[in-house]
């Protein structure tokens, strides 16, 4: 790996090196992924070191305070590891691009508006418990709980590669809070999630075949919501596709960030002309109804969160809603990474 750095980086020095765009952007772009990977191994390596330096000492001193110390340093290694394991599973073409997630509601009103906030909430804690700079793009308050939709942008390395797990609809069993009888209630709820696309990528779009509308945020968003006609709507007439963005500051922000998400569902459609890169882009989108599940989330009778595809199960369902995610990602990828040998 720190040859291919070398050679990357003596690619840069080149006199011609910026004089084509898109070349030097893949460089720079596969450079950045090439160091971070570097940088996390030095870091656990180091790590380990520290560990055996702990044991050393605590043997040579015969102190037992040294135990909790290093159980816990310990896990640490563990955790960063498990990370470092999951990142050697990213091999698709697109992985280490920021993603954009998608959240709607199937069926069901106010119950299934709210299993949609309850997932938006556990891809948020997910996010920024692994460092990941997590931003609200659009926001769609449900009518009397929940939400009717939301976007949300999942921006560092890596990002698309670990969250293309969860595209596909996910299913809540539960004693509904919004039922007066105490009756157990199933809801559905779909996700879809892109990888972004970056300037390296062109996707020619004709101005003549968007619509683009402003409109007044609203919703209750809290800090997120920007009060004043900024919003931003595109729809793309020749396919129907709709984006918008009412979270940035500005009028200019919404529409730039709109014209992003469009241009990744653009592009997505582009690549599945292309049978075999699909499945690197997105899975098939299937209804938002039973039977089409990818993972089951059972409050009641008993707990129990089980992902349909690998058969990977947690029985602690509150650790999952907390962002608790890496054993099912970790199944996914390391299921798809044996599928693709």
């Amino acid at each position: 790996m720190s040859n291919k750095i070398e050679e990357l980086e003596n690619k840069t020095s080149e006199p011609d090196f910026w004089n084509d765009a898109e070349r030097s952007q893949i460089v720079l772009k596969e450079l950045k992924v090439l160091k971070d990977k570097l940088g996390k191994f030095d870091s656990l390596q180091a790590l380990y070191e520290e560990i055996e330096l702990m044991i050393m000492l605590g043997n040579e001193e015969n102190d037992l305070s040294m135990v909790d110390s290093v159980a816990e340093t310990l896990q640490k290694f563990k955790d960063e590891l498990t990370v470092l394991r999951l990142e050697t599973l990213l091999t698709g073409e697109y992985d280490a691009n920021n993603a954009i997630l998608s959240i709607h509601p199937g069926a069901g009103g106010t119950e299934s508006q709210d299993w949609a906030q309850m997932l938006m909430r556990m891809y948020t804690r997910w996010g920024e418990m692994h460092g990941y700079e997590v931003k609200l793009i659009d926001f769609l308050d449900g009518d009397e709980a929940g939400i009717k939709s939301a976007v949300l942008q999942f921006n560092g390395i890596n990002a698309y590669g670990f969250l293309k797990s969860e595209h596909g609809v996910h299913r809540l069993v539960r004693i509904s809070p919004f039922d007066s009888a105490g009756r157990r209630h199933t809801s559905f709820t779909s996700v879809e999630v892109m990888p972004e696309i970056d300037d390296t990528i062109v996707i020619d779009i004709n101005p003549a075949d968007l619509e683009i509308g402003y409109f007044r945020a609203s919703g209750a968003g809290g800090q997120h919501i920007n009060k004043t006609d900024s919003a931003c709507r595109i729809v793309h007439k020749p396919t129907n596709i709709m984006v918008s963005c009412q979270t940035e500051r500005s009028q200019l922000q919404n529409r730039e960030t709109a014209m992003k998400m469009l241009k990744s569902k653009l592009f997505e459609i582009k690549r599945q002309e292309n049978v075999e890169k699909i499945s690197d882009i997105k899975g098939v989108q299937k209804e938002i109804a039973w039977g089409s599940q990818i993972r089951s989330y059972v409050f009641c009778p008993y707990t129990l969160v089980k992902d349909h595809r690998t058969s990977y199960e947690e029985t602690v369902v509150q650790k999952v809603m907390d962002g608790g995610l890496d054993g099912f990602i970790n199944a996914y990828l390391a299921n798809e990474f044996n599928t693709n040998k």
